[in-house]
């Protein structure tokens, strides 16, 4: 296979691309990237404003070939809207070939800290995070995979965690979740594979510690910038001795998206800087 070759696997033109919670930091670098490898990327977020930032980013890129971005409405955690929104995208672009769950998060009252200890954690709080991670995964996995399984082809792509691979302290919630994550991506690998088409891939990435505009000032301390606790912590505790940038998720999810990963399906790949190798001594 020669370089032409091998540039060709990693275009996208004519590929429609969604990404639930595009307009964050990992999940908008991911749409970045691929509108500048000729997808059309539809951008799913509760609040479509998020998104005006990568937008920007988008126009300034200013060569032949790129894709085109449209940013719609939806909650993952509300089917009406994401059928709402799949109507407004195969309007767009046509049909969805990928789809990138990238909605998540944690909430501070499903932490367990010195102020709040694991038997007090409310059940509401649990809730929340794990319908974020959980079906906030597997509802855009239901909508837009039926399509998928209608043709016989598609790609979804998956947000794991470093957390469900190796179970952080504190972010009980998080970790269970995360986990949740990764086996629904395993099953759903499976289930697609024998029910409808082994051309339907399902895969994962696990993150290791990316600085996100959720956890900036749990690892870095706000006045200072300099490492909190948890954040020296953590560095320690990585090869690599620093924390991820959203980019060098990138190498990945063009990987896993593409005809080149074509006989993969059912893994979750870590990207974290050599951690969940790491066993602290």
């Amino acid at each position: 296979m020669d370089l032409q070759e091998l540039t060709r696997l990693y275009d996208f033109t004519g590929q429609t691309v969604v990404i639930t919670g595009g307009a964050g930091v990992l999940g908008g670098e991911m749409a970045c990237a691929l509108v500048g490898c000729g997808a059309n990327v539809a951008i799913l977020d509760r609040d479509p404003a998020l998104a005006d930032r990568l937008i920007e980013r988008i126009k300034m890129m200013d060569k032949p070939g790129i894709g085109r971005i449209a940013v719609v409405y939806a909650d993952v955690l509300q089917m009406d809207t994401l059928v709402k929104a799949n109507d407004v995208i195969c309007q767009e672009f046509g049909c969805v070939n990928a789809l990138i769950n990238a909605a998540g998060g944690n909430k501070p009252a499903a932490t367990a800290s010195a102020e709040l200890s694991f038997f007090d954690i409310p059940q509401e709080a649990l809730s929340f995070v794990f319908n974020l991670n959980i079906m906030g995964t597997i509802l855009p996995s239901q909508l837009f995979g039926r399509s998928m399984a209608e043709r016989g082809e598609g790609v979804i792509l998956n947000i794991s965690s470093m957390s469900a691979l190796r179970p952080l302290t504190r972010v009980v919630g998080y970790s269970a979740a995360k986990a949740g994550v990764s086996s629904f991506t395993q099953w759903l690998a499976v289930h697609m594979a024998q029910e409808y088409s082994p051309k339907i891939r399902v895969n994962a990435l696990a993150p290791g510690f990316f600085l996100t505009e959720q956890n900036r000032f749990l690892l870095t301390d706000k006045e200072t910038g300099g490492l909190t606790p948890r954040g020296q912590a953590v560095v320690s505790h990585t090869p690599m001795a620093r924390f991820g940038a959203p980019e060098e998720l990138l190498g990945a999810t063009l990987w896993l998206l593409s005809p080149l990963s074509a006989f993969v399906t059912g893994v979750v790949i870590p990207i974290d800087g050599g951690f969940s190798a790491f066993s602290g001594v």
